[in-house]
């Protein structure tokens, strides 16, 4: 009879213990966000995946709230960029102040320096604007006045997006959504879920407060991770996903397929979503469930059939 190594059974343990804490957090994010636990999932598994996540949908269904609601629960910063127009790069990254008193300048941290990031109506910004975020997320770091800032390595994007065909919008240029793990779209709650929104809501506050009690630690969610980048992924299942990139750079109505840049945030995307089903190995149901927030932030499809 095989034996399991006193290690091996202490890493279980560890495994099974984050697990129960990420149940928690996905609790609370369900109570936010009523009749929504598959979006739910994705947001955590874009978290766990150390990815940055795209909402697209109309206002008003509570994604500011699921973003302070994400922060809050896992014990980080957080920060929201409402995007418009005139809003410059530096309103992002910060930006260098002279010290009339020292005769230096100094340097004003932006709201990217946070755990959590809410780009509100990205699209309304510039693509000089918007160009600001593509080494925050990529790299997770800034540079100002040819200085490098590192930024939170925990620190997530999520952006909201209005539809592209909406007034006063500029499309996200292709490099910046490679930038993105996955992009959702949360939809209008159930009759009932949304029913017992108003019933909550007689005899409060005009807004609803987010329950701001941290339920992980930092150093939690960086192990939780690192668990993620650990889990098993089988030649077959790696030759399942390189069977798809090479089909989306083949197909004759997407003008631009996968990158290898996508087909590993993909792999780590479904790492994830193993992870946050208890399992150390990824399956090809991981591969496909997926597939349609993954594939959906990064291909584009040719013009004949967009407008078809």
């Amino acid at each position: 009879m095989l034996e399991v190594s006193p290690a091996i059974e202490t890493a279980a343990h560890d495994v099974d213990k984050l697990l129960e804490e990420f149940r928690l957090v996905e609790q609370r994010l369900n109570d936010v966000l009523k009749g929504k636990s598959d979006v739910v999932e994705m947001v955590l598994v874009c978290l766990l995946a150390q990815g940055h996540l795209l909402l697209e949908d109309k206002p008003g269904l509570g994604k500011t709230t699921l973003a302070k609601a994400l922060a809050t629960a896992i014990g980080g910063s957080f920060s929201r960029v409402q995007c418009t127009p005139d809003l410059l790069p530096g309103d992002i990254t910060g930006f260098s102040i002279f010290n009339q008193r020292t005769h230096e300048f100094e340097f004003r941290e932006g709201p990217v320096f946070a755990d959590v990031l809410l780009a509100d109506e990205i699209n309304r910004a510039t693509p000089r604007t918007q160009s600001a975020l593509l080494e925050a997320m990529a790299e997770r770091q800034v540079t100002v006045d040819a200085q490098r800032y590192n930024l939170s390595e925990q620190f997530f994007v999520m952006a909201t997006q209005n539809p592209i065909d909406q007034h006063g919008t500029y499309p996200l240029p292709e490099a910046q959504l490679d930038r993105f793990a996955m992009k959702l779209s949360v939809g209008y709650p159930a009759r009932n879920d949304e029913q017992a929104m108003l019933q909550a809501a007689v005899g409060e506050q005009s807004e609803r407060r987010v329950d701001e009690t941290a339920l992980l630690e930092a150093a939690t969610l960086a192990e939780a991770q690192r668990s993620v980048a650990r889990t098993y992924v089988d030649e077959c299942i790696q030759s399942y996903l390189l069977d798809f990139g090479e089909a989306t750079r083949q197909h004759s109505q997407i003008h631009l397929g996968l990158s290898p840049r996508g087909l590993l945030i993909w792999q780590r995307v479904c790492q994830a979503k193993a992870f946050l089903k208890g399992r150390d190995f990824v399956t090809p149901d991981d591969v496909q469930q997926t597939a349609a927030p993954v594939l959906g932030v990064r291909w584009a499809l040719n013009t004949e059939t967009r407008s078809s």
